[in-house]
């Protein structure tokens, strides 16, 4: 196990219509002036942006409100905002909708307390020091940004999209109430359990040896999101497997999972090639993508994708032949993902082939060069993963 330290300030704030505490405890932070940022419509037809609107009213809370962020949110709402918060005096973000929309506000928190451009916090030039107020009401089980250290933004102009690890990420409080998520398009649904169980298996696949209770509580969070996945997709309106795949979307990106041991984060560089150039859906683009890695990775780090496949997907054990194993569980993991109606491969998400090289070529890197820490990625092993996902088909 490796020497770690760990911080998780974000008080969680779980239940039934906890959606009207919002400025409650908004002002527990110290807010005077608020930023409400939202998405689209929904936030407003579901009536949910007018209880938080109440909440914040009875608590003689002024605010100034920024809607319209994206899936895959972008620089330029981010700048609009950073742009809104200094010029009228706001001391607090509240974020009202799915991760994108927490992703844009933690960025905004972040680059309104700094000169210069906030991009180049997510390109890595820079450290941020301090942010504004944050909180969120999340409506997604999916990405774990109501507790997590990261955002991802997108450039509007370029095909680029990055991301920032930072503590200062990590919001004040988060208001969870699952029965925001009752009017999910069923899809929505699949592509968060696939983000979260991704969260979960970036840290899995690990090299780092005597890690035995993080790869338990690893191996027990990603059961329940498989078994529990099913049950939300079977019932759009069903309460209990929402907020328990909530739970275990927190659990799967707050960093407890990874405490000691090294994290890998070479499928999500890959994929966010796929989503900053065609859009593409994240948790489909991971469940697209992490078989063909699985695979990949096989003959290397056999015995830890076969326990994978065993403790996880419920495999029997070939102890004559663990590759067995391992190779059945990467197989099996695909038509898991194609269970709750996600698309095996590239080539079904509209990714261009021909486009798999330039892809490759963007992929963030570590310093020295490679992807990744569970096998460390060069040029040749990245464009073969994309090429294996681009066409990958578990009955072939």
């Amino acid at each position: 196990m490796l020497d770690f330290e760990y911080y998780s300030p974000t008080r969680l704030i779980v239940g039934r219509g906890k959606e009207t505490e919002a400025g409650q405890w908004a002002a527990f932070y110290g807010a005077k002036k608020v930023l409400l940022h939202y998405g689209s419509g929904s936030a407003i037809k579901s009536g949910l942006l007018g209880r938080v609107q109440e909440s914040l009213r009875q608590h003689q809370l002024d605010w100034v409100e920024l809607g319209g962020v994206v899936a895959n949110p972008r620089d330029t709402l981010v700048y609009e905002g950073i742009e809104l918060c200094q010029r009228e005096g706001i001391d607090y973000v509240l974020a009202v909708g799915g991760g994108s929309v927490l992703d844009s506000a933690k960025a905004i928190a972040i680059g309104a307390c700094h000169d210069g451009d906030f991009w180049d916090f997510y390109v890595g030039k820079r450290k941020p020091e301090r942010r504004l107020g944050l909180g969120t009401v999340i409506t997604l089980m999916a990405t774990g940004s109501e507790a997590s250290n990261s955002s991802v933004i997108k450039r509007a102009h370029e095909p680029l999209k990055r991301g920032l690890r930072s503590d200062l990420n990590r919001p004040d409080f988060s208001i969870i109430n699952p029965e925001l998520t009752f009017t999910l398009p069923r899809e929505q649904v699949a592509y968060g359990a696939a983000d979260m169980l991704a969260h979960i298996m970036e840290r899995y696949f690990t090299t780092t040896p005597d890690v035995s209770l993080t790869d338990h509580l690893c191996e027990g969070a990603m059961r329940s999101i498989i078994e529990q996945a099913p049950l939300a997709l079977a019932d759009l309106n069903d309460y209990e497997p929402r907020a328990n795949l909530f739970f275990a979307s927190t659990i799967a990106h707050v960093g407890l999972l990874g405490m000691g041991r090294k994290e890998d984060w070479s499928v999500h560089a890959l994929e966010h090639e796929l989503s900053g150039n065609y859009n593409t859906a994240h948790g489909a683009g991971l469940a697209a993508m992490y078989p063909a890695w699985l695979l990949h990775h096989l003959p290397h780090r056999t015995l830890r994708i076969a326990q994978f496949a065993e403790r996880v997907l419920g495999l029997p054990l070939d102890f004559a032949d663990p590759a067995r194993t391992a190779r059945a569980g990467a197989l099996s993991l695909s038509r898991l993902f194609s269970s709750w109606g996600l698309k095996p491969n590239l080539r079904e998400l509209g990714i261009p082939r021909e486009d798999l090289p330039v892809l490759a070529g963007r992929v963030k890197r570590n310093p020295d060069g490679t992807c990744g820490q569970f096998l460390p990625l060069r040029d040749d092993d990245i464009l073969a993963i994309y090429e294996a996902a681009w066409d990958f088909d578990p009955e072939r």
